[in-house]
This record gives C-alpha cells, sequence and structure tokens, in this order.
C-alpha cells in the first residue's frame, strides 16, 4: 500500500506538469484551451524529430522546441484566440476545438499511426529507480517529473508575486481596463502569458514522451488528465494545480490495484466528487477570477 502511495504521488506530479499550463491561460485570458494536449503532444514529435533525425538528445532539444512553442503561444494568442474572443465565451472554445483537430489530423498525416517514445533518447533514465527502505523502489524520471512540477509551479509563483511584469499579468487577469489606466498594455501582457502557458505545454509533451508512448490522437487523454486535475485543485491556483494532480494520481494508482480498469475509473471518481464537492457542499466556485496564485493585486496609483 506504501508503494501505490509512493508511485500515486509521484505520478501526480506529470499530471500537474501538463495541468499547469491549462490552468494558467484560464486564471488570465479567461480561456479554456481545448488544444492544449495536441500542442503537447505536437512538441514530443517536435523532440522526436530532433533526436531521432538530428541526434539531438531530448533535454538539449527543449532549447530549441521551447522558444519554437513560446512564438506559437505568442502567434496563438494575438492572431486566433483574442479574436476569437470578441464573439463571446463560447467561440474560443470552439476555436481551440477545431485547432486540436486540425494539429492531430497535420501530425497523423505528417508521422502515420504508428507510436512513439523519447525513451530510447534518454538512455537508463527511462527505467532507473532508487531503492527506498522495505523494498520500495522510486523511478528516477517520476522524481525528475515531481520536482519539475514543483519548480514550474514554484517558479510561477515567484514570477507572478514578486516581478513587475508577473504583477502586470495579474493586473490584467483581475480588471484588464483598469490594468490600461495603470499604463499596462493588455494584449501584451495576454500573448506573454500564453507564451509562457505554451512553454510549460512543451515541457509536458516531453514528459509525456519520456514515460510513455504516444500518437498523433493522443491529445485527448492527456486534455482530460489535465483538465480534472485542474479542477480538482481548482482552476486558476496554481498550488492547487499541484495538489489536484497528486490527487487524480492517488485516485488512479488505488484504483488499479481493485481492478484492471480502475486506474482510469478511480481518476474519473475522484474528479466527479471533487466536482460535486465544490458545487453543492462547500458552496466553492470550480474557478475564480482571482484565482491566480491566490493574491488578489489591488491597483494603486501613486500621488
Amino acid at each position: 500500500m506504501i508503494d501505490t502511495l509512493i508511485q500515486g504521488i509521484l505520478l501526480g506530479g506529470y499530471y500537474a506538469v501538463i495541468a499547469c499550463g491549462l490552468s494558467f491561460m484560464f486564471s488570465v485570458m479567461r480561456i479554456i484551451n481545448l488544444a492544449h494536449g495536441s500542442l503537447a503532444v505536437a512538441s514530443g514529435y517536435g523532440l522526436w524529430l530532433l533526436a531521432s533525425k538530428f541526434g539531438i538528445p531530448p533535454f538539449a532539444g527543449l532549447l530549441i522546441v521551447l522558444p519554437f512553442m513560446a512564438a506559437v503561444g505568442w502567434l496563438l494568442q494575438r492572431y486566433l484566440l483574442e479574436r476569437s474572443a470578441r464573439g463571446g465565451a463560447l467561440l474560443p472554445i470552439l476555436t481551440t476545438f477545431g485547432l486540436a483537430i486540425v494539429i492531430d489530423n497535420l501530425l497523423f498525416e505528417q508521422f502515420g499511426a504508428d507510436t512513439r517514445s523519447l525513451a530510447p533518447f534518454i538512455g537508463s533514465l527511462s527505467y532507473d529507480s532508487w531503492e527506498l527502505p522495505g523494498g520500495i523502489y522510486v523511478g528516477k524520471l517520476a522524481i525528475l517529473m515531481m520536482a519539475t512540477a514543483i519548480a514550474l509551479l514554484g517558479g510561477l509563483q515567484l514570477f507572478l508575486s514578486r516581478f513587475a511584469l508577473g504583477r502586470a499579468i495579474r493586473a490584467t487577469a483581475e480588471d484588464p481596463d483598469t490594468a490600461g489606466l495603470v499604463g499596462i498594455d493588455a494584449r501584451k501582457v495576454n500573448a506573454l502569458a500564453a507564451a509562457i502557458a505554451m512553454v510549460t505545454v512543451g515541457i509536458a509533451g516531453a514528459f509525456l514522451g519520456m514515460r510513455a508512448t504516444f500518437d498523433p490522437y493522443s491529445g485527448g487523454p492527456q486534455l482530460l488528465f489535465a483538465f480534472e486535475a485542474a479542477v480538482i485543485g481548482g482552476a486558476g491556483s496554481l498550488w492547487g494545480t499541484l495538489i489536484g494532480g497528486v490527487v487524480l494520481g492517488l485516485a488512479q494508482s488505488l484504483g488499479a490495484q481493485f481492478h484492471p480498469q480502475g486506474f482510469l475509473i478511480g481518476g474519473h471518481i475522484a474528479f466527479l466528487l471533487a466536482l460535486f464537492a465544490r458545487l453543492f457542499l462547500t458552496g466553492v466556485p470550480i474557478v475564480s477570477r482571482a484565482s491566480i496564485g491566490k493574491i488578489r493585486l489591488p491597483l494603486r496609483s501613486k500621488t
């Protein structure tokens, strides 16, 4: 049982990484990006292409893929998401849904239906482990994913709290019109936030390829896991995303102990219980405009 709990907690690190960008983008721009999983898979294919065709290891390939993903996020926000948001709350959802379909089919046309993996390009990291007292083994890759989740979420929290640009993002998330009155360009801030979100998506795609196989249509399940982790933790809360990922990982690991299909069912049950608890028991909304970093940013002008 202890081994199951440890493995579930470590699995939650991956879910926290993949949910980070989804939660962050919703916090700032109020957009639920249904292309989130497909973009993560696309970054995985980019790393695989660099490794298989050019011999660039995945970790070195991130130096190429992450700036590219940041540019993609910037362009998506400026030329697609921003314009669709003017048509109401539903249009961006439909836009990103269509974008996911386009990405999936382009990947299928380019790479076919065969599964790919980054595991052959990272050496023994994909299967090496450390032995803990009691004969419990923890994978080095799982530890790396959890450490990355904590560093990523902690770094974003620090950036939003201590840096002027981060405070501008928080101010724009709270009230873009008022932020404009104190000289903050909401368009540029939103584009920057989308670029940051896509960097986290690129990291999630790398871990997806390292820990498992992927194909052009793997984006849907990854989007589902990210959405469940974000809702369990409270969409828009960075540390809540980590908690949500851990809860989802624990539920899946415990469910797998009872039934072969319990891995997925356990996670879905945890998601539904958290959803109903928020709606009917605590009265806490699933999402909140001020939930980013769980800190409000009052705007004060100096006189």
